[in-house]
């Protein structure tokens, strides 16, 4: 059966005018970086390794739900190490969140593409904020989007919507006018939420079944192909 929505039909539509990015796993692959800096502060427990490809399924929802489900998979059931593992968590993680960090195939392509087309650009993630700038601007440089946010104490993180419409308001544009693209349910979930043209991408951390549940607007398969819906 096909599923009419993941396929785009073509043509411009000049009603959007800003596209915001999920960081991990749509930007950047960070999955080493996440794997390196958890499994470290894990190990001073006296815990086992967790394999990188695991994190494809415990990332994204925050550090919290990550170390968690870290403990979790390694045996810590009740949780007893998590209070500890999440404040070293953040310690490490300051000093190594870019640790074999690199853009996707494709992204850096796209982003100029964007910014020529005059596209408002913006980052909007479940990283601890000082990281997702840190990432950001380490990779593509400082001030190269309009605007960067992380996941702040106090602000709901994703799936709330309430970040992603923020940034619509700050650029004053309209949700309907704004391309929301990530690689996960959570993802799926903020766009969906904002009332944002909504883009699973399929070179991230999370199958396309997973997308295909929240029916977003589109799956894609390369970065190039966002041009499609500007």
């Amino acid at each position: 059966m096909t599923i009419k929505y993941i396929k785009y039909l073509g043509g411009k539509n000049d009603m959007h005018r800003c596209c915001i990015f999920d960081l991990d796993g749509t930007l950047l692959n960070t999955l080493t970086a996440l794997s390196y800096c958890t499994n470290h502060v894990v190990k001073g427990y006296g815990m086992g390794e967790i394999p990188t490809e695991e994190f494809k399924w415990m990332v994204g929802d925050g550090y919290r739900n990550q170390m968690k489900r870290a403990l979790t998979y390694l045996g810590d059931t009740g949780l007893v190490h998590l209070e500890e593992t999440c404040k070293n968590y953040i310690d490490f993680f300051s000093k190594n969140s870019l640790y074999q960090v690199h853009p996707y195939e494709g992204i850096p392509e796209v982003l100029e593409e964007l910014k020529g087309m005059g596209m408002k650009l913006a980052v909007f993630s479940n990283k601890p904020n000082q990281q997702a700038i840190d990432n950001v601007e380490g990779i593509f440089g400082k001030d190269y989007f309009n605007y960067v946010v992380g996941q702040i104490d106090g602000v709901p993180k994703k799936p709330d919507p309430s970040g992603a419409l923020k940034i619509a308001k700050m650029f004053g544009v309209a949700p309907e006018e704004c391309i929301y693209i990530g690689d996960t349910n959570t993802d799926m979930k903020t766009g969906i939420a904002a009332g944002m043209y909504t883009i699973g991408v399929l070179w991230g951390f999370r199958e396309r079944q997973e997308l295909e549940m929240f029916h977003p607007d589109a799956i894609i398969s390369h970065p190039s192909e966002i041009t499609k819906f500007v």
